[in-house]
C-alpha cells in the first residue's frame, strides 16, 4: 500500500461516518413516534403495552413454566418475576429502545419494543 491508498481509505471512512451521522440527525429531527412493548408467547402476540404512558403499571402473562410479571413505567419495561431455573429474564433489567429485547426462553416469552414512526411530510411556517 502506498500513500494514495491510505488517503483513499481514510477519505472513504470519513465520508461514511459523516453520512451516517447526517442520516441519524435527520431521522431524529423528523420522527414523532409512539413506543409499544409487544409481549409474545410462542410467537403469538399476547399483550401490547403502551410505553408513552408515564404511569407505573404491572402486567401478568402466563408462560410455559408459570406466570411472568412485567413492569412498565416512563417508556421502559422489564420482567420482575418469573419461574425459571436461573431467573435470567428478571436480571436483564429495563429496556427502552427498539434494538433491545428480553427473551425468557424457559417460559417462551419474548418482549420487544416497537416504535411506530410518523414521518413529517410538510412544515408550514
Amino acid at each position: 500500500m502506498n500513500k494514495s491508498d491510505i488517503k483513499l481509505i481514510l477519505g472513504l471512512i470519513i465520508l461514511v461516518i459523516l453520512v451516517s451521522a447526517l442520516m441519524f440527525i435527520i431521522n431524529i429531527a423528523t420522527v414523532n413516534g409512539t413506543k409499544k412493548a409487544l409481549v409474545y408467547y410462542d410467537n403469538d402476540l399476547i399483550l401490547s403495552i403502551d410505553l408513552d404512558d408515564s404511569e407505573f403499571r404491572e402486567y401478568k402473562v402466563s408462560g410455559y413454566n408459570g406466570d411472568v410479571i412485567l413492569n412498565a413505567s416512563n417508556g421502559k419495561v422489564r420482567v420482575v418475576e418469573e419461574i425459571s431455573p436461573l431467573h435470567i429474564c428478571s436480571y436483564q433489567g429495563w429496556i427502552d429502545s427498539p434494538h433491545e429485547i428480553i427473551i425468557c426462553l424457559p417460559n417462551r416469552i419474548v418482549v420487544k419494543i416497537e416504535e411506530q414512526k410518523e414521518k413529517i411530510d410538510t412544515i408550514v411556517r
